[in-house]
């Protein structure tokens, strides 16, 4: 019996690999689970206009057209002063369209759909688009770069993103410190708008109290579903640490042996269940001094709550039904 089953990735991969190997290569689709976020491009120059999106290694062209301007005109007399007045007057036009198009292309629901806007091209198209009156004001707000480039088109937009992958690989690093430090804030404040810990932290998601969800993207705990032997549930969520004492297999008010029946990363089970509890999941790295004092000193794992609560009152009557002890985890 032969089975095949065909998985169609989520976002598009730029990737194209054949390879004989005696292990499967998915670095490819490891790429695309990265949370990205999205950047336009608008590339500029006298002979059109591009309109790009970069989410991750991800890029997308997403309109573009061309144009034909009058170069500078090299006769005098009043003849000069006529071809200036009409290039100025197609430089005008085709400056509108590129701002009318601008606000189709990055702007839904009135709200900016992309993180950060990036201006690229030759000449001073780019420069004068930002500082011209026709550039709507909630993507003028959005424009984090301008760069030169020697092409237009799709060429242009490569060398666009080449241009800008120092600052496109800080956002995330620099979102995140911000995130991190947004959450010590609320600590130093003694706001009792925190949770930190698996334990109170899912007691907390369970009641819909939790506003943003912050994960450490390396974090080590299995979420286990056992049966009893009355035929009932019990979750446990242990470390790779608790795995290894039988005791955590048991069921502590009969001393027997609990049936596993799932055993699956803690990860993908939030990534699974936090829109369901109401929340925002933001994953975190320990590359930053924030992140690593978060994920030593707090778990890996808290939240930020939409309002205070009584971590007391959310004792679950059966303990068995929820099983995490932080002081194991270090």
């Amino acid at each position: 019996k032969k089975v095949n089953i065909d998985f169609e990735p989520f976002k598009p991969i730029n990737t194209s690999l054949y390879l004989c190997d005696n292990k499967f290569h998915v670095e490819a689709l490891e790429e695309l689970l990265q949370a990205d976020s999205r950047f336009g491009f608008i590339v500029m120059d006298g002979a059109g206009c591009l309109y790009g999106a970069l989410s991750g290694n991800s890029r997308e062209v997403l309109h573009q057209f061309s144009v034909d301007l009058p170069k500078k005109h090299g006769r005098g007399g009043q003849s000069a002063q006529r071809f200036g007045r009409i290039r100025e007057e197609k430089r005008h036009h085709y400056m509108r369209k590129v701002a009318e198009t601008a606000v189709q292309m990055f702007i839904a629901n009135d709200k900016c759909n992309v993180v950060g806007i990036i201006l690229a091209g030759s000449a001073e198209f780019k420069n004068d688009l930002l500082k011209s009156d026709l550039f709507d004001q909630r993507l003028a707000t959005r424009v984090v770069k301008t760069v030169d480039v020697s092409y237009g088109g799709e060429s242009g937009f490569d060398q666009a993103i080449n241009l800008s992958q120092e600052y496109l690989d800080n956002v995330k690093f620099i979102q995140e410190k911000k995130l991190i430090s947004k959450y010590f804030d609320e600590i130093a404040q003694d706001t009792g708008k925190v949770v930190y810990g698996v334990d109170d932290t899912l007691k907390a998601l369970d009641a819909g109290a939790v506003e943003t969800l912050i994960v450490w993207e390396n974090l080590d705990v299995n979420r286990f579903v056992f049966r009893n032997a009355e035929g009932g549930e019990v979750e446990r969520f242990m470390n790779s640490i608790q795995e290894k004492e039988r005791s955590n297999f048991v069921d502590k008010q009969t001393g027997m042996d609990l049936e596993l029946v799932s055993k699956d990363p803690m990860l993908e089970w939030l990534a699974e269940v936090y829109k369901q509890r109401g929340a925002n999941l933001e994953f975190i790295t320990d590359n930053s001094s924030e992140g690593s004092q978060f994920v030593k000193g707090f778990g890996g794992i808290g939240g930020m709550l939409r309002w205070q609560l009584d971590m007391a009152q959310l004792e679950d009557e059966d303990e068995n039904d929820l099983y995490y002890e932080d002081d194991d985890y270090f």
